[in-house]
């Protein structure tokens, strides 16, 4: 197993030799940014924006790569939102919220997966949609994923899983969703399993594995494959090239760049002497400066497992 692992490590950092690199500068301006998503289709990108102590969340979008000109969602109101997830015609946009599950409630409740749909017109969104009870419980739920055929993934953090975070699964009959189901081990384990991105036809699933032995750093992504039984594979530790010391989570794939996105906290701030007030903020402020930020990675899929 040892000697399949280094394969798996070395074999990844020889699929390109390109650095993981920030997504845009024009992120910078905000101190933490994450969980993003994109639609080929609509020319859109979404992502959260945070307050510094992550207690506040929003969801903005990007169009046309215009990274200047974010655009706040205007479904978004005194509550959080954060980690969207856009279906593959770009017709509806999933997200997890604390929202009052009723009408006229004024109080955040716990963590639900809720959605919009795109009005008709092709110009704005409805009113947010609770998931329903087969996905949402009073515990939290979070990190939403739509598959090709609609089944629906998220993270639930649960007395009743396997560990402090935990992966599930909800199948969709064509009508609505069945009750939610833990995913099996070795994929889940007593630790913390979350945020997953699973591949469009549930072939393999990527996702950040907190403090596990032999892992690089606090959170770590990592790779499963499932195989003809439906059953998930050992999962595999990303390598150095992604992972670093710090939280690697978030991540997103989009096949037609062949491009990796995920959220960092990576840090490589080191002590130095400034000319002034306004390059020591330019310096702090930038990537790698120990606030989420996202990046991204080419990376072929493809190559790796013959999808």
């Amino acid at each position: 197993m040892k000697l399949f692992t280094l394969y798996f490590l070395l074999f990844f950092h020889s699929l390109y030799a390109q650095q993981v690199e920030p997504l845009s500068p024009h992120l910078d301006q905000y101190q933490n940014v994450r969980d993003f998503c994109l639609s080929q289709k609509t020319g859109e990108a979404f992502f959260t924006i945070q307050s510094p102590n992550q207690d506040l969340s929003q969801i903005v979008c990007v169009k046309n790569g215009e990274w200047q000109k974010p655009e706040l969602l205007a479904f978004c109101d005194a509550y959080s939102y954060l980690e969207p997830f856009i279906s593959a015609d770009g017709s509806r946009l999933y997200f997890a919220s604390n929202r009052p599950k009723s009408d006229g409630d004024e109080k955040a409740g716990d963590f639900d997966i809720w959605y919009v749909n795109r009005e008709p017109s092709g110009n704005g969104w409805s009113a947010p949609i609770n998931a329903g009870s087969a996905v949402n419980t009073q515990e939290d739920e979070f990190y939403p994923v739509i598959t090709a055929n609609y089944n629906l993934y998220f993270t639930k953090d649960s007395k009743s899983g396997m560990g402090k975070d935990d992966i599930y699964r909800c199948q969709w009959d064509g009508t609505q969703y069945q009750q939610a189901v833990l995913l099996d081990a070795p994929l889940n384990s007593a630790g913390y399993e979350f945020n997953a991105y699973v591949a469009p036809d549930e072939s393999w699933i990527l996702f950040t594995r907190y403090n596990a032995m032999g892992g690089f750093g606090s959170g770590d992504l990592y790779l499963s494959r499932k195989d003809k039984s439906g059953s998930w594979s050992i999962p595999e530790n990303m390598g150095s090239v992604i992972n670093t010391p710090f939280m690697e989570y978030c991540p997103f794939y989009d096949f037609e760049s062949q491009t990796l996105y995920f959220t960092s906290r990576s840090n490589l701030l080191v002590p130095k002497k400034f000319k002034d007030v306004t390059a020591f903020n330019e310096y702090i402020t930038k990537g790698e400066n120990g606030w989420s930020k996202i990046y991204q990675y080419r990376l072929s899929f493809r190559r790796f497992i013959g999808y």
